[in-house]
């Protein structure tokens, strides 16, 4: 049995950064991370954009809005004391017809609620940033950035592990056991036993939080988000970042550009009901994952209530012609021949029972387990916040 004081389930931007500021906090801790892949950063935070979100789109008071401020200027900082590559680049949030302008004036007021740089700009300043978006008026936020996130975590790894943390890989969570003073946990690569257990599992959150012991109200559903990459003659079209105004009903930021630090532009996502938690492909087919899906009281709802959206994500995702119209509305001068398939990423997707998106952050604690449940969107930017967020809830408990 392998003894350790912390583990934490999960080897994406969030395990990693609670473990970061955990080993920093309490250098003589005994802290494993227990990743079920051979590789760290390998699902969401994986193939993440790669965006410093600014906070603008989130509720004023929420745990997206809070933390993503907070955690955004933590990840600046940690970047430039750590040699990762980012950029401050700016956005815009473009408004095509007067039908979305009163979205898009609830996006500013949220902006300045939240205390993001921001400022409501007219088609000729628009034309300035981004010469070939489409739009009567938008929203340039300065101060959104990008980054590659797997190198941040290649960077928050290799800090773990000078500190003395263990890092496990191929350790998949099969059970967990509590005793009065212990919790033991099985995994394909071993038996460990802690005395906390932060589960970071992304994906799989709902199921590690209920292998936990404590009772999970929402599920997981997997939404796969498709893009394409801008062909290298097609890249002045995009300068930096170009999104649409977004449905205020979803979570989902709708199609979109972005600039990657690494050179190249992403164009996407769509959203589409995965057929498996790790559905990558639209080949990927998990059955029991699919027919958990399909059963779950809260996806009927939600394909009840928004079937005709569904269709026209489904479409997008099988016709490219539909798809390049949809990036047509922010960039009129993109054709089906500027665009390569790109990687696809999948969202873990928290569900309420009445069919309701569960669009914040959310953190359950039972006496030995903190379960971050859902950690949507703005999580890799917010990442840091939420460990030192986590890190303090833990250092209550051990100093019991």
């Amino acid at each position: 049995m392998n003894q350790c004081e912390v583990a934490i389930i999960g080897g994406g931007i969030v395990g990693l950064a609670t473990a970061f500021h955990l080993t920093r906090q309490f250098p003589a801790l005994a802290v494993v991370i227990l990743e079920k892949e051979a590789e760290l950063a390998f699902h969401q935070t994986g193939r993440n954009s790669g965006v410093l979100h600014s906070g603008i789109y989130y509720k004023p008071g929420s745990l997206r809005a809070l933390n993503c401020r907070s955690g955004k200027r933590a990840m600046e900082e940690f970047c430039a004391a750590e040699s990762v590559a980012y950029e401050i680049c700016g956005k815009v949030i473009v408004a095509v017809d007067e039908s979305e302008l009163p979205a898009l004036e609830q996006i500013y007021e949220r902006g300045q609620a939240n205390g993001v740089k921001c400022e409501l700009i007219d088609r000729g300043r628009l034309t300035e940033l981004e010469p070939h978006a489409a739009g009567i008026r938008a929203i340039h936020v300065p101060e959104t950035g990008i980054v590659n996130y797997k190198q941040v975590c290649r960077r928050l790894a290799g800090l773990i592990r000078e500190r003395g943390g263990n890092i496990v890989t191929r350790a998949r969570v099969l059970a967990m056991h509590s005793s009065s003073e212990r919790i033991a946990i099985e995994t394909t690569a071993g038996d460990f036993e802690a005395r906390q257990v932060v589960n970071c599992a992304g994906l799989h959150s709902d199921r590690v939080t209920s292998l936990s012991g404590q009772q999970c109200d929402v599920k997981v559903v997997p939404f796969r988000g498709e893009y394409y990459a801008l062909r290298p003659e097609a890249h002045h079209l995009v300068r930096n970042l170009i999104y649409p105004v977004p449905d205020p009903k979803f979570p989902f930021l709708g199609v979109h550009f972005t600039r990657l630090i690494g050179g190249g532009v992403e164009c996407g996502p769509n959203a589409v009901l995965a057929f498996a938690r790790e559905g990558y492909k639209k080949t990927d087919v998990n059955l029991a994952d699919l027919f958990e899906s399909l059963t779950y009281t809260g996806f009927l709802r939600l394909a009840a209530k928004y079937w005709r959206t569904g269709l026209g994500e489904m479409r997008r995702s099988f016709s490219k012609t539909a798809f390049v119209k949809a990036l047509q509305r922010l960039l009129p001068a993109i054709r089906p021949e500027h665009l390569d398939p790109a990687p696809s990423g999948v969202r873990a997707q928290a569900l309420a029972r009445d069919g309701n998106l569960v669009d914040d952050f959310s953190i359950l604690e039972s006496d030995r387990v903190i379960n971050v449940a859902n950690a949507p969107s703005p999580a890799a930017t917010a990442a840091l916040n939420i460990g030192r967020m986590i890190v303090e809830k833990l250092a209550a408990r051990l100093a019991r």
